[in-house]
């Protein structure tokens, strides 16, 4: 994939197939340390102790409409491949999804669209409770739909002018604690 942010909008696709209320992305840039972490935690429920072994293996997944799986296998080797690393834990009360980057690392992907990410998953699922925390050396911007649903009352948070603004506050602040870099 592209863009870090396609990797994100599957590993939250399957969190939703997973039945998840709540779902927690956390990125974190430090360029200091150069790294660049990204944790993706549901409480869905769970991948399978059998499954979870070989889960990164692309011939693995639950789908029924193909027979392989890449998502998480291609993740991983992006993290591994800018030397890093990739974990995935899981049992009955969720899942949770670490793939770490050397930031500077040429093969690194940029970021992406990260507002069109969170936007995207509120369209999949807009019952789900959504917390997008970026952190950017020490610069932090959290994002929580909790807070935005308890403000629009009886607007849908699907709806088109919140999505659209949304999309502007999300890319607004990623670029803002990002000293007004975008990617």
């Amino acid at each position: 994939m592209k863009e870090l942010a396609l990797h994100i909008l599957d590993i939250a696709e399957n969190s939703i197939k997973a039945e998840t209320d709540e779902l927690n992305i956390e990125i974190n840039e430090d360029t200091r340390e150069n790294e660049f972490e990204i944790v993706i935690e549901d409480d869905g429920k769970g991948i399978e102790k059998e499954k979870l072994e070989n889960i990164t293996d692309p011939f693995v997944t639950s789908r029924k409409t193909r027979p392989v799986g890449l998502g998480l296998s291609l993740f991983k080797a992006a993290a591994q491949r800018c030397n890093g690393n990739f974990e995935i834990d899981s049992d009955s009360n969720g899942t949770s999804v670490k793939a770490v980057f050397e930031h500077d690392h040429i093969d690194r992907a940029p970021l992406g669209n990260m507002a069109q990410s969170i936007v995207s998953i509120l369209l999949w699922d807009s019952n789900l409770e959504l917390t997008y925390e970026h952190r950017y050396n020490e610069n932090q911007f959290i994002f929580t739909t909790k807070e935005i649903k308890k403000e629009l009352e009886d607007v849908k948070i699907t709806d088109n002018k919140i999505l659209n603004w949304l999309k502007d506050y999300i890319d607004e602040n990623i670029r803002e604690i990002r000293g007004g870099e975008f990617n």
